[in-house]
């Protein structure tokens, strides 16, 4: 496919995203909510733990014939589509569904499918999981983990083995690469935290978007970018699979840990179709490829948007950052004109 058909393809998703949050149906509003804190006007959050609430028509549930699972695009989709296998396969059998693997290139993507009502299930980026919240209805309840707790992961400062930078405070007037606006580990965080260090982003450094964990790391090892912050999970991924050698880079920095990508369902699922898959996700345990492809997780541990979340939104709202409608449309611009470039073999 020609470079100018990829652009019109990446133009043509975007616009679908920004046209899907433009207009709100009112027939699917809740009516008469009472309380909705920052959820789109499409939910409801009664009891506040805000998360959206189950819808209050029995009709308006889902009990859809396919259950469609994503996992966060941070890397490859088709590699995780081939770890996550063993578990879609489970999940077919155990749900009694039809369990299909839906590749998706970006966090804007992801949360629209949500949203639009295509994707039932999957893991969202620790930062987009906010977007998925207010705007998506996605309801999170597992973090991988293992039988002491959930998995988290720090924002790591990663350099060149031989770069001169040895402190945060030596990111003044380099080229720093952060991963995209939405990331908590590759944006926000940075952006709350870095400050207190001795170093304003966009004021001591200009921030250079990469669009990915991966391509940060990568552009640090090529000296297109002299350091980045990454997530630690991912960089040490990478590592294992030999995608870059650890001699390669030295850290510099770690911050304290945060939770990992969460998992999500659509707040509109048929109750007894969510609970029986809530209990096969949270019987399941990984095989080997599994537990090597994520840092020895063995399982989906439970947790809960209101309270394990709480670091992240802090986080952001440090940083200045908010999760609705406008931040989401900024963000889905941003990745569309990363997307246009990457098409256009910039």
């Amino acid at each position: 496919m020609t470079s100018v058909a990829n652009l019109a393809l990446v133009r043509g998703a975007a616009a679908g995203v920004l046209a899907l949050l433009a207009a709100v149906p009112p027939v699917l509003a809740q009516d008469a909510c009472p309380h909705r804190g920052e959820l789109d006007t499409l939910y409801c959050d009664v009891n506040r733990d805000l998360v959206a609430d189950p819808p209050t028509d029995p009709k308006k549930f889902r009990n859809p014939g396919t259950l469609v699972f994503a996992y966060t695009p941070v890397e490859d989709p088709a590699v995780y589509e081939r770890i996550f296998r063993p578990f879609t396969e489970y999940l077919a059998q155990c749900t009694g569904k039809r369990v299909v693997y839906f590749q998706v290139q970006s966090n804007a993507a992801q949360v629209e499918a949500m949203r639009s009502g295509r994707l039932h299930v999957g893991g969202f980026s620790t930062g987009p999981t906010a977007f998925a919240v207010n705007l998506a209805g996605a309801v999170p309840f597992a973090v991988k983990g293992d039988a002491n707790g959930f998995q988290s992961y720090r924002v790591a400062v990663v350099v060149r083995a031989d770069s001169p930078i040895r402190a945060i405070t030596d990111l003044k007037d380099r080229r720093v690469a952060h991963t995209s606006p939405s990331s908590n580990s590759g944006n926000l965080a940075p952006r709350a935290l870095f400050p207190a260090l001795g170093v304003t982003p966009d004021k001591d450094y200009k921030v250079l978007y990469s669009g990915g964990h991966d391509r940060s790391v990568l552009g640090v090892r090529t000296g297109d970018y002299d350091a980045a912050p990454v997530a630690s999970d991912v960089f040490a991924r990478m590592i294992q699979r030999g995608t870059v050698k650890e001699s390669e880079f030295r850290v510099i920095w770690q911050s304290d840990p945060f939770p990992t990508s969460a998992f999500a369902y659509a707040h509109d699922l048929e109750p007894s179709l969510r609970d029986r898959m809530l209990k096969c996700f949270y019987d399941y345990r990984y095989p080997e490829e599994m537990r090597k492809a994520f840092d020895g997780a063995d399982r989906f541990y439970p947790v809960t948007y209101l309270k394990d979340w709480e670091v992240v939104r802090k986080v952001a709202a440090a940083s200045g950052e908010s999760f609705g409608r406008a931040a989401f449309e900024a963000l889905a611009k941003r990745e569309e004109e990363a997307r246009a470039k990457k098409a256009a073999g910039k």
